[in-house]
């Protein structure tokens, strides 16, 4: 597969104008979607592969992060206007066909996005972050889920987390990158200080941490429905995840009807970055099994 080229363009949606890194073209759209602290930079290893595939892989940095549009207001960061921003991003690109590719914070907004049907999805990929309802009745019975946890509540109080975070220019977001990941050299001073320099950005570490201020009782929520997914639904999960264990893994059978794992040993939390050899083999794999390749012919 030849390697496509990587542009950067703004697109207007939603009422917010998102800066998007852009591989391949058509109107088969593969939109992937970056967690917390991250930015459309954490694609870069995929959009080419996914282009190559037949898709035109499409990375937007969220609302709040990057060169993206920026509320200052707390409530703007709620899930039912992230999803509506990624089903804005659909349209605006002239989505005929939709794979959803996420991480961290994406992935929560993708499951949700796939729950509620918000448009018709041909494929769901969601990397190192489980579906809702399985985080909630893991961390109903598991200590050590909610230990892992902590910085959670932690990022509910006002300003201090902002300053933490920030202080020694954000040496402590470039530690979450370093010091998270097996193979440091997968984050290079380059690397994190392009992560760095995203977080010092005025009102950036602010928005960022908006979406954990603006989502906790939902997320919390033990009577928030969850409908089958009838997607086909890749789930990539680093093994060395410290902030979520393995056992988030399990038990996907009542809430995804079509669910593959692929558990990647030895890689941390930050996999499609970290390991994007092994989680672009995967991916590609199963696009092939599920008639997903070559997606725009």
């Amino acid at each position: 597969m030849s390697k496509a080229a990587i542009s950067t363009r703004r697109i207007e949606a939603n009422g917010q104008v998102f800066t998007v890194d852009e591989a391949g073209e058509g109107d088969a759209v593969a939109l992937c979607l970056h967690g917390f602290p991250e930015s459309r930079f954490s694609w870069r290893f995929q959009l080419p592969m996914l282009a190559a595939a037949g898709w035109r892989a499409v990375a937007p940095d969220l609302r709040g992060y990057g060169d993206s549009s920026r509320p200052t207001e707390r409530e703007a960061y709620r899930l039912e206007h992230l999803v509506a921003d990624a089903a804005a991003l659909f349209d605006a690109c002239g989505a005929r066909r939709r794979l959803l590719v996420a991480h961290d914070w994406g992935a929560l907004i993708a499951w949700t996005f796939a729950m509620q049907r918000t448009r018709r999805l041909d494929g769901l990929v969601i990397m190192n972050v489980p579906h809702p309802a399985v985080f909630r009745r893991v961390l109903r019975h598991s200590w050590a889920q909610r230990r892992r946890s902590w910085y959670v509540a932690f990022f509910q109080l006002p300003r201090l987390p902002e300053a933490l975070l920030t202080a020694g220019h954000a040496r402590a977001v470039a530690q979450a990158f370093s010091g998270m990941a097996v193979n440091k050299s997968a984050f290079p001073p380059e690397v994190l200080e392009h992560y760095r320099r995203n977080a010092l950005v005025p009102g950036a570490m602010t928005a960022m941490l908006n979406y954990y201020r603006a989502n906790f009782a939902v997320l919390s929520d033990d009577r928030a429905p969850t409908p089958l997914i009838d997607t086909s639904t890749l789930m990539i999960w680093g093994e060395e995840d410290t902030a979520l264990g393995l056992e988030l893994t399990e038990g996907y059978a009542p809430y995804v009807a079509d669910f593959t794992l692929e558990r990647l040993p030895g890689v941390s939390h930050w996999v499609q970055q970290e390991a994007p050899a092994a989680v672009n083999e995967r991916l590609l794999a199963w696009l092939n099994r599920k008639g997903l390749f070559d997606a725009g012919q």
